[in-house]
This record gives C-alpha cells, sequence and structure tokens, in this order.
C-alpha cells in the first residue's frame, strides 16, 4: 500500500514537472518575442511562417510540430505523453502569454526581458525533461535521423538548426543577438536546472545522463539510452 502511494506521488509530480515545464516553455518564447532582440531557430522559423499566413506564431508553433511528428513515422519513432503534450501545450502557452504581454520599445524593458526569457527556458527544460515522458516532436525527429543515418548527433543537429534558422530569416523571422545568446546560453542552464529539479532515483539508476544543447531544444540522453528531449 505504502509502494502505490509512493508511485502514485511520484507519477503526479512527474506530471507536474512536464506540463509546468511545457507551459514555461511557452512563456519564455513569448518573453523572447516580445524582446524583439532573435529567437532560437524554431521560433524564427515560426514567426516567419506567421508573418506570411496572419496564423499566431503560437498555432503556427502546433502545427509546424503536428507536421514534424508525421515523419517519425517513417523513422520509426515512437511518441509519448510529452510528445502529444508538446504539440499543443508549448504554442498555446506563447500565445496566451503573447496576449498578456504588450511590446515594449526601450531596450531597458527589452533586454531583461530576453534574459529572462532564456533563463525561463532553461527551467522549463529541467521540468520537462526530468518529468521523462519522451521527446519533443521535434528533437525526435534529430534523433531518429541520427539512429537512421548514423551520422552524429552534432552532425544531424546543425543540419536540421541551419535550415530552419535559414528558411525563417528568408521569411522574415526575428535573428539577433538573442539567437546567439540563446544557442550559448541554453545548454548550461538546462544542465544545472536538471540537476536542480531531478526527482531521486535508486542507486542503480544513478548514472545520470548527457544533455547535448541544440540551438534551440536541449537534448538529455539518459544511461538507458532513450532519449528525453525538450521542444
Amino acid at each position: 500500500m505504502e509502494g502505490q502511494s509512493r508511485t502514485a506521488a511520484r507519477t503526479a509530480r512527474r506530471l507536474v514537472h512536464l506540463y509546468a515545464g511545457l507551459v514555461l516553455y511557452g512563456a519564455s518564447a513569448a518573453l523572447q518575442v516580445r524582446a524583439a532582440l532573435g529567437l532560437d531557430p524554431w521560433d524564427v522559423l515560426h514567426q516567419g511562417i506567421a508573418k506570411h499566413t496572419g496564423v499566431s506564431i503560437g498555432l503556427v508553433s502546433v502545427g509546424v510540430g503536428a507536421l514534424v511528428l508525421l515523419l517519425w513515422w517513417p523513422l520509426r519513432q515512437r511518441p509519448g505523453l510529452g510528445t502529444v503534450s508538446n504539440v499543443f501545450v508549448v504554442g498555446l502557452s506563447m500565445d496566451a502569454t503573447l496576449g498578456l504581454l504588450p511590446q515594449p520599445h526601450s531596450l531597458g524593458v527589452r533586454i531583461p526581458l530576453l534574459v529572462a526569457g532564456i533563463v525561463l527556458g532553461g527551467v522549463a527544460t529541467g521540468l520537462y525533461i526530468t518529468a521523462g515522458y519522451g521527446p519533443g516532436p521535434r528533437d525526435g525527429l534529430m534523433t531518429g535521423l541520427h539512429r537512421r543515418t548514423g551520422r552524429s548527433i552534432r552532425m544531424v543537429r546543425t543540419g536540421i538548426e541551419v535550415t530552419v534558422l535559414a528558411v525563417g530569416f528568408v521569411l522574415g523571422g526575428s535573428v539577433g543577438v538573442g539567437t546567439v545568446l540563446y544557442a550559448l546560453s541554453i545548454g548550461p542552464l538546462a544542465q544545472f536546472f536538471l540537476r536542480v529539479l531531478a526527482f531521486p532515483q535508486p542507486s542503480a539508476e544513478r548514472d545520470g545522463g548527457e544533455v547535448v544543447a541544440r540551438g534551440g531544444r536541449p537534448v538529455a540522453e539518459p544511461a538507458g539510452g532513450h532519449a528525453i528531449l525538450h521542444e
């Protein structure tokens, strides 16, 4: 009975981590949009598409996530609860936050918004990854291509990020100092918050894992080899 209670409590905590992480990630992306100093590669693409379609950036994120998820089928990737939730919750949270935040014009406001957005993204990543409910659709695409092609994570990651960033830039997405700052800082931030937010593990499972930071989405590769990633 006590074991069942502990399992239920742990599951509840994991679900809180999952959905808090997804909501906060959407909010962090919205802060970066309002900062108008550059977005991560995928949001550059989302913003570029939004400008040409008239659809909100959050809904574009949902649509792109769903399309990317379809690419999992030939790669034989299996989505989890976190994968499906990621597609919808991040974009909706992003739109909701943008609806609450006016567009500032002063750099004295925009710079702190950028910094806050990036740090919040690190917190969100730690929450989402420690929940352990599966990779986001874009990161699952990366690991799927890695497994199918035999190319390194770094090579596949770079190819996807450069392509997405280039297309988004051509479409009018925001590229700037924020793009570079995000790429350089999200990995260390994610690693830090993964340690802070990790659930206690039995001694046999304490091998930890490696975080590989993509230009917009950090990746956790646990000892068991199953990739848990943030979108």
